[in-house]
Formats: structure tokens, C-alpha cells, sequence
């Protein structure tokens, strides 16, 4: 526990257990046995932090290697962070209390746009240089992974490499790369490891490449201007996931987090398509676990956890070729030690219902489903492959096996989008309320309408779009607050702005590092809470360093736009998008390669890896 954080101070903020650390799994290694150190900082409270089966995964597979330790460091609410300045406390690891700049490396996980100002905020706290060239020989290298990644350009200055794809093999090849760089002396002193380290597939060291600008700001060019950057820096991916070490004995938090459970990572990848979706992009291909992999996992989390609750998680659950047969086995072994399994995501179909059926035998909670648009019209454009006779089926088996509440989760301000399209969504959710009535007999039928504002992202047909302004979006949220006036129905949305500030920093470049900088020296922290946002600092600092949000937002990017991001390469080509782009406008679906012949987004043969399904 961090000794300067004392009674007082820990009996005066809100959730103390978040600072505490020594909670039971976790794993301290001495100085004596430490070559290498880094901690993985998250740039958000601890729940979250401790929620993220990424850093579990990663802290599980560096400590297993001798010599090499990870520690855990959150970002401190705002009460804490008040304390930790007032006394000057720095910011220190759970594990051994160890200050942030007394590392080897300090690595963030990208995982979402509005917590950048974190990131600057935790190493300030920590004591290390917040810009890179600002950073000397005995401070540590701050590195950054994570679906972020790749478009970390806002935050060029900030870190000095990042780790693009999976981590778990770059990472130990990262630390160790160091470990030898160390042993020989650090030749050429912090250059000189940079060097060594962009020798790694998979590695980005943005000090590398200069960024060439047209006339109009758009990007010209990316160039390397040291011989052994490449060009292009290629993710890594993990080929088979049954070789690959998982966390079978994670650290289990004193107190509450969000996903307070065991968390068996399914598969990696989804191949579905939809043109919204950063993720499906960027994680492919699919690589399925071989279901005894699985259970052999999930009896060794339940013997080491205590957790009443197996979470299976991936981007599309209910795809898993393996999923009921294996759903049959655990709830079998597990029933009478009275451990449950649950599904984070249901497709859209009564499979996926008889599924929930299953492993909520007691239903407790009601059931979640995305139809992402309101309209069939909208659903083909961004190849969400569903009808609304499939929402009505699989509501239909819901209510028949005595569900009475449905969440339906929208996206409003998708590209070629109308009022007609908007509205559609209330009538959708009016309709599964008619079917309750229509097999029940009988009303009541709660529905949860959610609508976010779309955000277009780097790797996605819809990088090209335009963002709707903030008009458009309160005025398309405005029509369903009135249409969903209706006992029953809860509709919720978010502030547009968020989501205005997001796309700004997903699809931007470089030059919002300085309005980054700028907006956090003026306070800005924990932006993706809607209490801490503040979007008038935002649009201030942007306009103090001659930068125009609309540049990044409101514009439709031309066809052959260099975009900032395309150094980093997630391996879908850009042929690939342009043409799904295309087929957007035109409404026309593309199938799920999983299931019929390759689509040609050219992942499997860029990275020399196969979508690998169990059944």
C-alpha cells in the first residue's frame, strides 16, 4: 500500500479500497528479482481499470517470466488526485508502491478517445516528463497499446512507442529487448533502445516519422526519417489462441468493479462486417479457443477466484461455433457449486435466445439485443445482416419463456441517414411491445431504448463519412424523445458533444497533440464522465492552437485522401473499405466470410493467419 496515503487521507475519498492494493491474487516480485519493470497504467478509475481483461492477461504473462515484473497503477478519482497534490504525493504501483518514473516503462492502454487527458494527467502525477522529448536518460519509456492504437497520432508527442495488434508475444520480446539493451551498457542511451526496439514487428516509434501536410492540411505524407523504421509497421496477431497463455489466477479486487466476474475470453475476431465497427476491423481474423481449452480454464478460474459467475466473452459471443454443446457442459459441472455462465452479446435470433433461456434458469435480468439501425434500409447500409422479422422472432421466444424486458441498443447520425430512418427505431420498439401484448394477453412489456451518436473510426468503410453536427444530432435525438413518450418504453442518449470530441481525436492527426496538451494544462481530466467533460475547454484549445474541429469532423474525405492513421496497419486494405464504403451507399449486404467465401479484406494473407474455427 502506498505509504504516504495515510488513514486520513484514505477515510476522506470516495472508494478507498481503489489504493490500497494487496488484494488477493496479486503478485509482487522483489527488487532482488526485477531486471525489467512496467506498469500497466489505465487511464481511468480502478473498476474499470480492473475490468479490463487485457491488462490481466498481459500482467498474467510478463510475471510469469523471470526477471520481468508488472505492476498495476489507475488513474485516482478526482478527490484522491486533490490530496495526492496537496501533500505531493506521487503516483505509485498497487504491487510494491513504486513512484511511476521508477520504472522501466510505464505502458497505457488506448482504449478509448475521451481518456487521453488522462493519460497526461497520470504521468504528471507519476513524475515522469509528460512529452517524450522532454524525457531524459533515467526516466522510463512510456509505451501504448490497445484498440486506439491505431490512430495514436494525437498523442505522437506524448508516448515513445506503441505496440500495434495483440501483445502478449511483443511485449515480452519488448522487455527483453531491453533487458540486453541494459546488460550492454545502454549503448546510444535512450536513442540507441528506440532503435533496437523499432527492429520489432509490431513496434511504432512515432519520433521516426516526420508528417508532410498539404495546402488544404490534409496529410501528404508519412515519411520514416531513420533507416530502420519501416514504412509501414504491421500489427501482430496470435496465429492459434489454445497456444497461447491465459490468466487462470487474476488478482480478485476487495472492492466492487464493473465486470465483477470470471472472464474466459471465447475467441478474437469478428467477421460479420458491419461498417461501423472499429473493432470487427481491426481484430480479424477469427480465431476460435478449442472448447476443452475453455473448460479446463473456467474449472481452474472457479477453483482460484471464488467467483460465482463465467462471464464468456469475445466481440459477437453467440458466434462461437462451439457455443451450446459447451454452454451444456459447464452449467453441468458447475451447478452445484452454484457458479452460473452468462452471454455479454446476443445475435439477434431465437438460437441466441434459447441460449439466454439456458443460462439464466433463474431470469433475473432482462435481455439485450442491437439492432443498430431502426430501418431495414439503414440496417443494409451498414450490413448489420438482420431483418425485423428476426428482432420479432427472437423477441417472441423471449417472451414466451417469460422474459418481460428487452434493452434494444440504436446508433443515430449513421451516413445517409433521415428523420424516416430515426423515427423507425420508435416504431421498432413499439412493435416489441405490441408482440408481449400480442403472446402474453396482457401489457407491460418494459422496453429500454439506448441511441449513441455515431463516431466514424479509422479502418472502418465509414472513415471516409462525415460526422453529423451536433444540430443534426439533437435534433434526431429530440424526434425520439417525443416518439418514445410511451408507458414503458425508457429512452436513453447521450450528450453529442462526447461524441463530437471522440471522432475529433479518432480520426485526427498530430497536430492535436498541442490542443491535448493545452486542454489538459487548464484541467481537463476524465473526460469520458459526462460531470468532468467540459466542452468549451475543449473547443477553446483547439482554437488557441489554429485547429478546426469541422476539419476532422464534418467533412466527407476525398477517395484518395491519405489519412493520418495509415502508417499503422491493421492489415485490411484500404481497397477493401473503399468498396464496402461504396456498397454502403448502395445498400447491398456483404456475407460473413466465416460462413461462405473470402470477402478479400486480405488479412489472412497480409498476416500469414487463418480464421480458425472449432466446430
Amino acid at each position: 500500500m502506498n505509504k504516504d496515503l495515510t488513514i486520513d487521507i484514505l477515510s476522506s475519498v470516495s472508494k478507498p479500497a481503489r489504493y490500497t492494493g494487496d488484494e488477493f491474487g496479486s503478485i509482487v516480485k522483489t527488487p532482488e528479482k526485477t531486471e525489467v519493470s512496467i506498469a500497466l497504467a489505465f487511464p481511468d478509475v480502478y473498476e474499470i481499470g480492473m475490468s479490463y481483461l487485457g491488462f490481466k492477461i498481459l500482467y498474467h504473462i510478463v510475471n510469469k517470466q523471470q526477471g520481468l515484473a508488472a505492476e498495476r497503477v489507475c488513474a485516482p478519482w478526482t478527490d484522491m488526485e486533490a490530496k495526492m497534490r496537496e501533500h505531493d504525493i506521487p503516483l505509485r504501483s498497487l504491487e510494491t508502491d513504486k513512484v511511476l518514473r521508477d520504472f522501466d516503462f510505464v505502458g497505457f492502454t488506448l482504449q478509448y478517445e475521451l481518456s487521453y487527458s488522462n493519460i497526461l494527467n497520470m504521468l504528471d502525477l507519476g513524475k515522469v516528463p509528460v512529452l517524450a522529448a522532454e524525457r531524459g536518460e533515467g526516466d522510463p519509456f512510456v509505451v501504448v497499446g490497445g484498440p486506439c492504437v491505431y490512430n495514436p497520432e494525437p498523442l505522437a508527442y506524448v508516448f515513445d512507442l506503441a505496440v500495434i495488434g495483440e501483445g502478449e508475444e511483443v511485449l515480452v520480446e519488448l522487455l527483453n529487448a531491453y533487458r540486453d539493451w541494459k546488460k550492454a551498457g545502454r549503448p546510444g542511451g535512450r536513442r540507441g533502445f528506440l532503435e533496437h526496439a523499432v527492429a520489432i514487428k509490431g513496434i511504432y516509434v512515432p519520433s521516426f516519422y516526420n508528417v508532410e501536410y498539404n495546402d488544404d492540411n490534409t496529410v501528404k505524407e508519412v515519411v520514416p526519417v531513420y533507416d530502420g523504421a519501416p514504412k509501414t509497421i504491421e500489427k501482430r496477431v496470435i496465429a492459434d489462441l489454445n497456444d497461447v497463455d491465459f490468466p487462470t489466477a487474476p488478482v480478485v479486487p476487495f472492492g466492487e468493479i464493473v465486470h465483477d466476474r470470471i472472464m474466459l475470453e471465447v475467441f478474437r475476431g469478428c467477421t460479420r462486417g458491419c461498417r461501423f465497427c472499429h473493432a470487427g476491423m481491426v481484430y480479424r481474423p477469427v480465431r476460435e479457443r478449442h472448447p476443452e481449452v475453455l473448460k479446463a480454464l473456467a474449472r481452474q478460474l472457479v477453483d482460484n477466484t471464488g467467483y460465482n459467475e463465467i462471464s464468456l466473452v469475445s466481440l459477437s459471443t453467440a458466434d462461437y461455433t462451439c457455443l451450446a454443446p459447451m454452454i451444456h457442459d459447464m452449467i453441468a459441472e458447475f451447478k452445484d457449486e452454484r457458479v452460473s455462465v452468462s452471454l455479454p452479446s446476443l445475435r439477434i435470433d431465437s438460437f441466441s435466445v434459447d441460449l439466454a433461456k439456458e443460462v439464466q434458469a433463474v431470469r433475473k435480468s432482462g435481455l439485450t439485443f442491437a439492432p443498430e439501425a431502426g430501418s431495414q434500409r439503414m440496417r443494409d447500409v451498414i450490413n448489420k445482416g438482420v431483418t425485423e422479422e428476426d428482432l420479432m422472432n427472437a423477441v417472441s421466444a423471449a417472451f414466451k419463456s417469460g422474459w418481460s424486458s428487452v434493452k434494444l441498443y440504436f446508433m443515430i447520425g449513421l451516413p445517409g441517414e433521415t428523420d424516416e430512418d430515426v423515427l423507425a427505431i420508435a416504431d421498432l420498439a413499439k412493435k416489441v411491445q405490441w408482440k408481449y401484448r400480442e403472446i402474453t394477453g396482457k401489457g407491460g412489456c418494459k422496453v429500454t431504448v439506448s441511441a449513441s451518436s455515431f463516431v466514424p473510426k479509422p479502418y472502418t468503410p465509414f472513415q471516409w463519412s462525415a460526422q453529423d453536427s451536433m444540430d443534426e444530432l439533437r435534433h434526431k435525438q429530440y424526434l425520439l424523445k417525443d416518439a418514445l413518450k410511451v408507458k414503458n418504453i425508457t429512452f436513453q442518449y447521450h450528450d453529442p458533444e462526447t461524441s463530437i470530441m471522440e471522432a475529433v481525436f479518432a480520426r485526427g492527426d498530430r497536430r492535436l497533440g498541442k490542443a491535448l496538451y493545452l486542454a489538459w494544462q487548464r484541467g481537463a481530466k476524465f473526460d469520458g464522465w459526462s460531470e468532468q467533460f467540459d466542452y468549451e475547454r475543449w473547443l477553446q484549445a483547439l482554437a488557441d492552437c489554429g485547429l478546426d474541429k469541422d476539419f476532422y469532423i464534418a467533412r466527407e474525405r476525398g477517395e484518395n485522401e491519405v489519412f493520418p492513421w495509415e502508417h499503422i496497419q491493421p492489415a485490411v486494405s484500404r481497397a477493401f473499405l473503399r468498396n464496402e464504403y461504396k456498397k454502403a451507399l448502395r445498400g447491398e449486404l456483404t456475407h460473413d466470410c466465416r460462413r461462405g467465401s473470402c470477402t478479400g479484406c486480405g488479412v489472412c494473407q497480409k498476416l500469414g493467419v487463418e480464421v480458425k474455427v472449432e466446430g
